[in-house]
């Protein structure tokens, strides 16, 4: 069994021990994902297995990413089916809670599926795939979040058991493809948290595109760190930093006034007020800031469908 716990070696070919196994699931917010920017109040019908191809000291899942879990089994068909049966309150699929990454064909199978019936596919990864499989999938993937969890090849190697630049690679990818992208950084007191990392992930990030959002996390001890949570401080200097580089700048897990509030660049109109997970308000005319009319980058839903009865 590898690393992941999600393949294995059998007759001499690495098979995967994971596919339709199924750990989680619900229908969660978008904006839990997070994603502010894609469908802003939708919700979406999440799963997820058990396993990854990273360790990351501070996993905050770790009881299905680091070790097996009770699961259910599932068919693409059947979660296809699944996911149109709740059409009502949820936009399509997120593969989600562990890395799904290491489910590749189930993801891929299930995605296929989901794109033929209109239904959205959602990928919350940690990026750590090689162009090849990742350039497969992405046809099928309507968005993505994916961690950018330090800006140190150092930090990856010696807190996550991987490498930096895989990551960075599948960001530009998945950016160069169409595909719709927001980034995640966890702050982890004293290991990601200075102010000229922050500028440099961000530099880098506005280098592909200043729109591409960025989620700001609290760290809070799990696993196998016991550090105290990220100070308040730490993160508003954090935000305030990635905020010179990059026009959509959020903080999650910690309560900043406006930190998950969506801003114009231009004019500084709020127009997307979020409060928390649960209820989200649009404040946008069509894709466009009401005060100024510059246009924001955000993909919103489409009016429900009517019904014929002709």
């Amino acid at each position: 069994m590898g690393a992941c716990r999600a393949r294995a070696m059998s007759s001499g070919r690495i098979v995967p021990r994971t596919y339709g196994a199924v750990t989680s699931m619900s229908i969660d917010p978008m904006e839990k994902k997070p994603l502010y920017h894609f469908m802003p109040g939708a919700g979406i019908l999440s799963v997820g297995t058990y396993g990854c191809n990273l360790s990351c000291k501070f996993c905050q899942n770790w009881e299905i990413s680091q070790r097996e879990a009770d699961r259910r089994q599932f068919t693409p068909e059947e979660l296809a089916r699944l996911a149109e049966s709740v059409r009502g309150q949820s936009v399509g699929v997120a593969y989600t809670y562990s890395e799904p990454l290491v489910w590749y064909e189930f993801v891929y199978d299930s995605a296929r599926l989901m794109h033929e019936r209109g239904l959205l596919n959602v990928l919350v990864t940690n990026g750590y795939i090689n162009p090849e499989p990742l350039r497969e999938l992405l046809p099928y993937v309507d968005a993505v979040n994916i961690d950018l969890k330090a800006f140190s090849q150092k930090f990856y190697q010696s807190v996550c058991g991987g490498d930096l630049e895989p990551v960075l690679g599948s960001i530009r990818q998945a950016y160069e493809s169409g595909r719709h992208v927001e980034l995640t950084t966890l702050v982890v007191p004293g290991l990601n948290d200075s102010k000229d990392e922050m500028d440099a992930l961000a530099s880098w990030i506005a280098r592909l595109s200043p729109d591409i959002p960025l989620h700001i996390s609290r760290y809070f001890p799990s696993y196998r760190m016991t550090a105290p949570p990220t100070p308040m401080s730490t993160l508003q200097m954090c935000m305030e930093t990635a905020r010179a580089r990059l026009h959509y700048v959020y903080v999650g897990n910690a309560g900043i006034p406006g930190g998950s509030d969506t801003v114009c660049p231009v004019c500084n109109e709020t127009v997307i007020r979020r409060h928390g997970h649960a209820r989200v308000e649009l404040l946008l005319r069509g894709a466009s800031c009401p005060a100024c009319g510059a246009g924001i980058p955000v993909k919103l839903r489409g009016p429900e469908p009517t019904q014929d009865n002709n």
